[in-house]
């Protein structure tokens, strides 16, 4: 990129505008993006608080029906496409990715990399959420597993994917 690291970070040599994380649509694809803000986050700090960062959005459907194709991100927006769109009373071909490397260049292009086309949530961290954040950060990525342990003892009950 460009523009150093740590102290040696210059945002002047840094050669783009925005630093986009692309990754599958899915938990794996979920982690591997926190491990990279996490990169930015200790490495080049002033990415996120300048908000060059971003993720891209990429399909986890693909619908299709007669000539209609529509492109969903979740679950909830693919029910949502299929009440608004389409006839469910023909048949509705629904593709899931298994990833980005699934799709065609083409799809990938149309969805995830045009401008006008794409979704990219910026990366932020608010002023008065600094100090937790970094806290966080350091819990969970730390050199402490114990840490994340009890955040995980802590946090368990928020979710419904549990395995016994």
């Amino acid at each position: 990129m460009g523009c150093g690291l740590r102290e040696s970070y210059n945002e002047n040599d840094l050669r783009y505008e925005k630093i986009i994380i692309m990754t599958d649509a899915d938990v794996d694809g979920a982690h591997i993006a926190s491990l990279l803000i996490t990169f930015f986050h200790e490495e080049m700090p002033q990415i996120i608080s300048n908000g060059k960062l971003f993720i891209a959005v990429p399909p986890l459907y693909k619908l299709s029906q007669g000539g209609k194709i529509f492109y969903a991100r979740d679950d909830e927006h693919r029910e949502s496409l299929i009440d608004k769109n389409f006839n469910r009373s023909n048949k509705i071909e629904i593709n899931r990715f298994k990833g980005l490397g699934e799709m065609m260049p083409s799809q990938l292009k149309e969805t995830t990399m045009i401008p006008g086309n794409r979704t990219l949530l910026r990366v932020m961290i608010p002023e008065n959420k600094k100090n937790i954040t970094q806290k966080t950060i350091s819990n969970l990525m730390g050199n402490k597993p114990e840490l994340r342990f009890e955040f995980i003892r802590e946090k368990a009950n928020l979710s419904n994917n549990l395995v016994s």
